[in-house]
Formats: structure tokens, C-alpha cells, sequence
């Protein structure tokens, strides 16, 4: 039988997931630095991933002294098409959570604009950015060394939603995509992006994901409808952290 394309570890209690997240982020930072001298994050929205950012930052926890912050660069994995100080702005989460509170360079954050009033122009600015800092020539795609993402109710996964047009798209790195369901463009990596990570992590907490979990994972392969299947590093890690309310539908694995 096949080994599993990805690994998953199930945690007794929601709020030591954070903890394990911040472990393996740390880990993944220590490691590019040493072997690159920089490390590239694409961060995620969602509360789940809020927690382990203000975990990072916390001074009182051991995690905020291990990350090389000068030599971090943050990027996003998709956005909202709002200003950065709008509630719903992706960015606008990470740098209440963390990226105020920590000494990475202003330099080393790179978000994406989603005040521009053409949704399309910001996406392609998006891309330029992530061209500019790679320096990559046509054909070519980043690769992150840690992508973080979570799992909507949906099987949605960065803004990569059931049924839309950017789930086709494989020569685009950003694209606005249209979601029907909230009648509004939302800025995303392309799923190239994803699967060229080193490691990708999902974190996933809460009992309203737990139908979704086992359908994604252990379900037929239908990533039109559930998209966080798309996702498969073709030269990297898959980690799944989730909390026991979500995986609680999981059939056991022999």
C-alpha cells in the first residue's frame, strides 16, 4: 500500500496546537537560515493561525528569542480586495498578532495590495513581487520554505475556493479570483505556488471542520469541490495539525 502523501498529527486539546505549530515553524526558520541565510513565509488568515502568531511574538514564551527575525521575509497567501487596516485584511491580522510586536526589518514584509481598486492590476503586482525577490526568470515558481494554510467548512484552502476559476489556473503565480458565494474578488497564490513549498503546513481546529477533514483526506479525489486537495508540495512536506473536535470523524488509519 502507498505511504500517505502527507503526515497529520491530532492534538487532545485545541489550544496546544499553537505550541506545535510555533515548534515546527521555528524549526523550518533555523533551518533555512542556516542552509539559505534567509527564510520565506507565506502567512494565512483565519484564528487558528492568529494564535500561533501571537504565540511567536510573546515575550514571555521561548519561541519568540529562536525565530531569526532579521532574516525572515513575510508574504502572503492570498487577501481580501480591502485596504490593510480594514477588520477583514489578512494583513491586518498578522501585524496586530505579530509583525508589530517583533523585530523584523519593515523591508521583510511584503503584503499584498488589496486597496487597489483594480483587483486584477494588485494581483499582477503580487506576482511581480514574488518574481523581483526570487529573481526568477519565465517558467519558473517560488518556492517557499513554509506555507501555512488552514481548511474552510468548504475544503477551501488560501482563497482557492469550490468551483472557481483559479483552481485551473497552473502559469499565473497570483490571480484575483472571483467567489460568487461572497460576491467579491479575493487576491491568492496559485496552486503551483503551493506545491512548490518546502513545507506546508495546515492547521485545522473545531468540530465545524470535521466532516470537511475526512472528506479531504480520506474521501475520493474531487478537488473542483474540495480544494484543499489540490495541495501537494511535489518537492516538499505536507503536515496536517489538527485538534481533536476536527479530527473526530477520522477513520483510523492501519
Amino acid at each position: 500500500m502507498p505511504s500517505r502523501p502527507y503526515d497529520i498529527e491530532i492534538l487532545a486539546r485545541s489550544e496546544t496546537l499553537p505550541h506545535r505549530a510555533a515548534e515546527t515553524f521555528v524549526r523550518c526558520a533555523e533551518s533555512a537560515v542556516q542552509q539559505q541565510g534567509r527564510c520565506n513565509v507565506a502567512l494565512s488568515g483565519g484564528s487558528t493561525p492568529r494564535n500561533l502568531y501571537a504565540l511567536l511574538a510573546s515575550a514571555s514564551d521561548i519561541y519568540r528569542a529562536r525565530v531569526p527575525w532579521e532574516k525572515m521575509h513575510f508574504f502572503w497567501g492570498d487577501e481580501r480586495h480591502v485596504p490593510p487596516d480594514h477588520p477583514d485584511s489578512n494583513y491586518r491580522m498578522a501585524s496586530e498578532a505579530m509583525l508589530s510586536r517583533v523585530p523584523v526589518p519593515a523591508e521583510h514584509i511584503h503584503r499584498i495590495y488589496g486597496e487597489n481598486p483594480d483587483v486584477h492590476a494588485a494581483a499582477t503586482a503580487y506576482e511581480a513581487v514574488l518574481r523581483d525577490h526570487y529573481r526568477l526568470v519565465s517558467g519558473q515558481v517560488p518556492r517557499f520554505d513554509l506555507v501555512l494554510l488552514g481548511m474552510g467548512p468548504d475544503g477551501h484552502t488560501a482563497s482557492l475556493f469550490p468551483g472557481t476559476t483559479a483552481l485551473q489556473e497552473r502559469q499565473r503565480l497570483v490571480v484575483a479570483n472571483w467567489i460568487e458565494t461572497f460576491n467579491t474578488f479575493r487576491l491568492t497564490f496559485t496552486v503551483p505556488v503551493l506545491n512548490n513549498a518546502a513545507a506546508v503546513i495546515f492547521l485545522v481546529s473545531g468540530a465545524d471542520k470535521a466532516a470537511m477533514l475526512r472528506t479531504v483526506l480520506q474521501g475520493d479525489q474531487q478537488p473542483e469541490y474540495y480544494p484543499s486537495q489540490l495541495v501537494s508540495p511535489t518537492h516538499g512536506t505536507l503536515l496536517w495539525l489538527v485538534d481533536q473536535a476536527a479530527a473526530q470523524e477520522l477513520k483510523p488509519q492501519e
